[in-house]
């Protein structure tokens, strides 16, 4: 089995990236949507967010907005928040392999792959990547997205720049979606996983 880290800083494409391989039979499986279960109605972190975060959690739910601005700019409360969360999320991926343990090939979709010290533990590393004005452009879109925000998360990941070099694969997606999709079925190939996508 083949094991894949898809990353790229926030509004590169990875989730658009991910389909792509999805579509072309590879399991996915995706760190954040992992996050927003285990932190959503009746996810299991909620109680021990809450306990150590008062007030960000509503209605059996973390407030993504509240814990947020709790975290933003603190490294040590941070820091608190990942100790809870990543213990949980490295226990759901572990329950996604052995779920897909047939699989020829597994891809993890992580966007802080590089940040976490991550990257040792999978086959390849694989970084989806754009211009900066288009990014810029595509996170701004976002609701609830302000330049600021923006600048806050850009500063805790690692450089674009920097990710390009460490990868093994570069998914440019300032293209169209047929260009997209041609480079993810290049890279199949390559692999030898085939290359329809």
């Amino acid at each position: 089995m083949i094991t894949l880290a898809l990353t790229g800083s926030i509004g590169m494409g990875k989730s658009t990236v991910a389909k792509m391989f999805a579509d072309a039979g590879i399991p996915v499986f995706d760190a954040d949507a992992a996050v927003r279960a285990l932190q959503g109605p009746g996810g299991r972190l909620v109680p021990a967010i809450e306990q150590r975060f008062p007030g960000t959690t509503r209605d059996g739910a973390v407030d993504r907005d509240a814990l947020s601005k709790a975290v933003l700019d603190d490294p040590a409360e941070l820091a608190a928040l990942e100790a809870i969360v990543h213990p949980a999320v490295h226990h759901e991926r572990t329950r996604f392999i052995v779920e897909h343990g047939e699989s020829p090939a597994l891809l993890f979709d992580i966007p802080l792959l590089f940040e976490t010290g991550g990257e040792a533990a999978f086959d390849k590393v694989i970084v989806v990547s754009t211009g900066t004005q288009e990014q810029r452009t595509r996170v701004l879109a976002r609701p609830g997205m302000t330049p600021a925000k923006l600048d806050s998360i850009l500063a805790r990941q690692l450089p674009d720049a920097d990710k390009r070099a460490r990868a093994d694969f570069v998914v440019d997606t300032s293209g169209s979606l047929d260009r997209t999709r041609a480079q993810v079925g290049a890279i199949l190939a390559c692999l030898g996983l085939g290359g329809g996508v």
